[in-house]
């Protein structure tokens, strides 16, 4: 069904002025300001006004943070009285009620197994930093320095989190396969191509000649999220963790964007029903502002005073919006919310690509979803049986989608894969216009003569 455009609004010379002193101002490092050419003015749920005048619905939610959406009154009530409280916003690492608060709250949605014995480091605000901190505590827990990542992962922007992205060329990091049913390395896919893979990481570990040294953990996202939103299999989840705990190895599970009942479990590690020894958590238990934690187990607690700090991991605001985020998603069964609505949009998705040759794969989890666009008329190298990833269509579908009202985000190998990250909060009307806007966009995008432009090699 085409969806009609938001109607045009000038934008005024201010709107203008702010976007040119950005161009001016701000480092070439930028991103999302740059496919997203939008000044956001005011925002509730899923909905973002911008200073033009037009409405967008937001399918980035802060790439995953926004768990409730925008400006949820919850979460406004919770900062507000922590504001009128007259409690001091500052803290370092000293105890208030407002920590306290979160972490009994934390723990009672952490895996029970888990939350039993557990100790909590808050980090600094961002995920990337209870990464490093996730690295440093293995490292110095088992006195072991090597470590296990996966191809296509994504773990941060600091140096020890990018070493254990899948760009990295860092020696010290082991790349083991991810499984994927599309584009498997293997050239298998399903079951049989996720045991492979767990079998290469299971016989590399055990090979005296192999060149891997007993590492000091293994870092997995239960969903690759930059990566192309890739599910792990439950059955090799569960071969990791197998794996792993039979040679003493800690598993760290990065729920950075998985966690908050985005994937339709409040936990991504409940899916497989896997207890890992470390779990990093960000983005959405902050409430839509900075905080970062690792949780662990006991037995890896060896640090010393100090071993890793911050001076922002004290964010009250954060921890009060975060406490009201965890309770809400908690109490309203919005991961039970999330699997339906989830399954819901990605059976239409789906649908798409009898409709669109251009929509090679569908696949998520929950309200975590991923279309990838191939270029359907363009051989596929090396004898892939699947065809080449059409960046130049992804970067038109996006923008089309913008046009009508739609804000999402490309990731993948690539940048050819259309991500949706809708708040948990998000009904069912919005979630059939998403649809629909998506479909339209794929319909006028495929219409453009510039469409199989710079399309990537897989390889």
């Amino acid at each position: 069904m085409a969806v009609t455009e938001p109607a045009p609004v000038a934008a005024p010379a201010a709107y203008e002025g702010i976007l040119r002193r950005q161009s001016m101002r701000e480092s070439a490092a930028r991103t999302y300001a740059r496919s997203l050419p939008i000044v956001p003015v005011r925002a509730r749920g899923m909905t973002i006004e911008g200073a033009d005048g037009r409405r967008y619905l937001d399918c980035l939610s802060g790439a995953g943070t926004l768990a409730l959406g925008h400006n949820h009154p919850v979460v406004l009530e919770a900062i507000k009285k922590v504001l009128d409280s007259g409690a001091p916003l500052h803290v370092l690492d000293l105890a208030t009620p407002v920590k306290d608060a979160f972490t009994t709250e934390l723990f009672a949605t952490l895996p029970r197994r888990f939350a039993d014995d557990a100790r909590i480091l808050f980090c600094g605000p961002a995920g990337t930093d209870a990464v490093e901190a996730a690295l440093k505590l293995v490292r110095a827990a088992t006195g072991r320095d090597g470590l296990l990542a996966f191809t296509g992962a994504y773990h941060g922007m600091t140096e020890g989190a990018l070493a254990a992205s899948g760009g990295a060329e860092d020696v010290r990091v082991t790349r083991l396969p991810f499984p994927r049913d599309y584009r498997c390395p293997f050239g298998i896919g399903g079951g049989r191509g996720a045991e492979i893979a767990a079998r290469w990481t299971e016989n590399l570990l055990d090979d005296p000649k192999g060149g891997v040294p007993a590492p000091a953990g293994m870092i997995l996202e239960p969903v690759q999220g930059e990566g192309g939103v890739i599910p792990a299999p439950d059955d090799w989840m569960r071969r990791m963790r197998e794996i792993t705990r039979a040679r003493s190895v800690p598993l760290i599970a990065d729920e950075v964007q998985t966690g908050v009942g985005r994937t339709g479990a409040f936990w991504a590690v409940e899916h497989s029903g896997i207890t890992p020894d470390v779990m990093v958590l960000s983005k959405a238990i902050g409430g839509s502002l900075p905080l970062a934690v690792v949780v662990y187990r006991s037995a890896l607690d060896t640090w010393q005073p100090g071993a890793h700090a911050g001076t922002f991991r004290g964010n009250q605001l954060a921890m009060a919006a975060g406490t009201a985020t965890l309770s809400y998603v908690r109490e309203n069964r919005l991961a039970e919310r999330a699997a339906t609505l989830g399954a819901r949009m990605l059976a239409r998705l789906q649908g798409l690509a009898a409709a669109y040759p251009c929509v090679g794969d569908v696949r998520g989890r929950g309200l975590m979803i991923g279309v990838e666009l191939v270029d359907p008329e363009a051989a596929a190298p090396d004898r892939s049986p699947e065809p080449p990833p059409a960046p130049a269509l992804a970067a038109a579908v996006q923008q089309e989608c913008l046009r009508r009202g739609l804000i999402v985000e490309l990731g993948g190998r690539h940048s050819t894969v259309v991500r949706l990250l809708p708040p948990l909060t998000l009904t069912d009307e919005q979630a059939t216009a998403v649809v629909d806007r998506l479909a339209d966009a794929l319909a006028a995008a495929e219409r453009l003569p510039h469409r199989r432009i710079a399309t990537g090699s897989i390889h």
